[in-house]
């Protein structure tokens, strides 16, 4: 089986950044960071539940209105985590519109808000019938890296410098369960939804003696019945889950980098900026910014096992190949 999630950018590099990261068997995916989504599609939108934003700089956050368009009268709860200042900004863009029409949607559309310091989060719901007025008080609560934490997988965040507050996020699978399809063909069952519901009673570490059914199509309303940890000893490869690591709008000093290197160690697959070639640093530098080099730099030091970098500067364009192979040969030592 392949991987539980598949992140992939939802433009080029020289575009706002946004990455998608959709669930395998699931009408589920998260965002990291809000650019410009129109060429994401409406229906992929339609799935997301969490948005982890870096910072509210125009090219991180524009995507916010169409996210929300979209969203409008649906039956739904969004999750969205953003660094300093981030409630001001969201409830900014929502006060730009006239909301006098909103209480005779059916559906019940929320806007779940968290601010991120560095050591606590402000968190603030916005129900759309009430014209995106909070609702109750502002939560409170600790901050100590960790924003979302489901049994088979979590978010964890960092706070960086950008001149301004930046977080950089990591997506774990606890562990990867991979199912043995020449198995299942020799106890004669089939494929189908019942796998992820049983991949979920293993994430949530349900009792072994759990009884569990397997719907079999051939036979309308059939059903095979076994215990969950007899099953998962038949069917089951359980092996370490995958990590993903996205990092951008960073200025290359000394704690930034050791943040990253330890925040980052050990991804399956690190995205990372890279916005000038090396022989610019000083202008990198200026604008807060990383050089392909330093970004190939991070990644072989923190360990990880794939490298993809963009928020290329557009003084590059047509030579994007050129900060891709600066950026792997540091990854791969040859710098």
């Amino acid at each position: 089986m392949p991987p539980y999630f598949h992140p992939r950018p939802v433009n080029g590099p020289f575009e706002d950044p946004c990455l998608f990261i959709p669930f395998l068997f699931e009408k589920r995916a998260i965002l990291f960071d809000l650019g410009d989504l129109y060429s994401l599609s409406a229906k992929d939108i339609l799935k997301i539940s969490h948005v982890f934003v870096t910072h509210t700089h125009m090219d991180h956050f524009v995507g916010f209105d169409r996210l929300l368009r979209l969203l409008l009268g649906r039956d739904k709860q969004v999750y969205l985590y953003g660094p300093e200042n981030f409630l001001k900004n969201v409830e900014g863009k929502l006060a730009g519109y006239s909301w006098n029409l909103v209480q005779n949607y059916i559906n019940r559309f929320i806007l779940v808000v968290s601010e991120i310091h560095p050591r606590h989060i402000l968190t603030r719901e916005y129900p759309c019938r009430t014209q995106f007025e909070q609702d109750g008080q502002t939560m409170v609560t600790p901050f100590e890296g960790m924003l979302l934490d489901e049994p088979s997988l979590s978010v964890s965040a960092v706070v960086l410098d950008h001149k301004i507050p930046c977080l950089g996020f990591s997506l774990e699978e606890k562990f990867h369960i991979n199912i043995n399809k020449s198995k299942l063909e020799s106890m004669g069952l089939p494929m189908g939804p019942w796998i992820n519901d049983f991949k979920q009673a293993l994430y949530q570490n349900k009792s072994p003696d759990l009884i569990f059914q397997v719907p079999m199509p051939a036979e309308e309303g059939a059903h095979r019945f076994f215990k969950l940890g007899d099953l998962a000893t038949e069917i089951a490869i359980i092996s370490p889950g995958q990590k993903v690591t996205y990092i951008t709008d960073v200025i290359y000093s000394e704690e930034n980098i050791k943040t990253i290197i330890r925040f980052a160690k050990d991804s399956d697959h690190l995205f990372i900026e890279a916005g000038f070639l090396d022989n610019h640093r000083d202008i990198a530098q200026k604008k807060f910014h990383l050089t392909a080099r330093q970004a190939g730099s991070i990644a072989r030091k923190a360990g990880v096992k794939a490298l993809s970098v963009f928020h290329f500067s557009p003084r590059y364009v047509g030579q994007a190949h050129m900060i891709e192979k600066e950026a792997m040969e540091a990854f791969y030592g040859q710098d």
